[in-house]
């Protein structure tokens, strides 16, 4: 069994009611929601909240809100190990099952590609000694040629072994880097239950489209562009299913 697990916490401070604003004419979590529900190989859409709002707003395009997060797991510093197990053991106490996977996304990735989605479940269902997936897109700029800054002014290598010099090298000369990003995480659920960590050191590293994460309102005003001059599976799969809320 799979399940799309999608955190959506009420307290944000950057954007306040962040993951029920809208964008397109749609909540934010409404997108991610409908990805879920367009892939092959997702059978439930589990929203884990805090807020009766979010509930209502998330069963309303189609996905379940089967309780209610605790407060203690959702504050600025709660960490998703803890909404995870709490998912779980959930799971466990009430349903007397538990998936083998869950499928981690979060609202703030709003137009994802629902193929992708199934193509990561894929990558990690065929490798059985993998701990987990998460996705992730090569940086266009190497941090190793990045410094910190010391208490007298002076520019030091961010990596110990490098000499100022070597850091000056043609970005051709280091390893490609890979930016983590909130595209898709794919948990392996009979590993976080042993060890009560959610990656592990196996964790596949699966490479994803470029996206946009919504932190700002300035984040919200580039997605309606390119809502308006790109097409979107999500979008239309909205558009075709649910009535604009403005």
């Amino acid at each position: 069994m799979i399940y799309g697990i999608i955190p959506a916490r009420s307290g944000s401070k950057g954007v306040p009611g962040k993951n029920i604003k809208l964008l397109g004419g749609y909540p934010l979590i409404a997108y991610t929601i409908a990805a879920v529900k367009m892939t092959k190989n997702i059978s439930r859409t589990i929203v884990s909240t805090d807020s009766m709002e979010i509930a209502s707003i998330a069963k309303k395009y189609g996905a379940e809100a089967p309780f209610l997060r605790p407060v203690e797991f959702s504050g600025d510093n709660s960490v998703d190990i803890d909404f995870v197990l709490h998912a779980i053991n959930w799971f466990q106490q009430n349903e007397n099952k538990v998936p083998d996977y869950l499928v981690h996304l979060r609202p703030t990735t709003p137009l994802r590609n629902p193929v992708i989605i199934d193509q990561a479940i894929k990558e990690i269902k065929g490798q059985a000694e993998a701990t987990s997936l998460r996705s992730g897109h090569p940086a266009a700029e190497s941090p190793f040629k990045w410094f910190l800054r010391d208490d007298q002014g002076y520019f030091k290598d961010l990596l110990s072994g490098y000499s100022n010099d070597q850091t000056n090298a043609p970005r051709q000369s280091f390893s490609t880097v890979y930016i983590p990003d909130g595209y898709v995480d794919v948990l392996k659920i009979s590993f976080i239950r042993d060890s009560h960590s959610l990656h592990g050191n196996k964790m596949i590293g699966f490479i994803s489209p470029v996206c946009t994460e919504v932190d700002t309102i300035e984040d919200f005003k580039f997605l309606e562009y390119e809502l308006k001059n790109k097409s979107n599976l999500v979008y239309e799969y909205l558009n075709e299913n649910y009535p604009k809320e403005r």
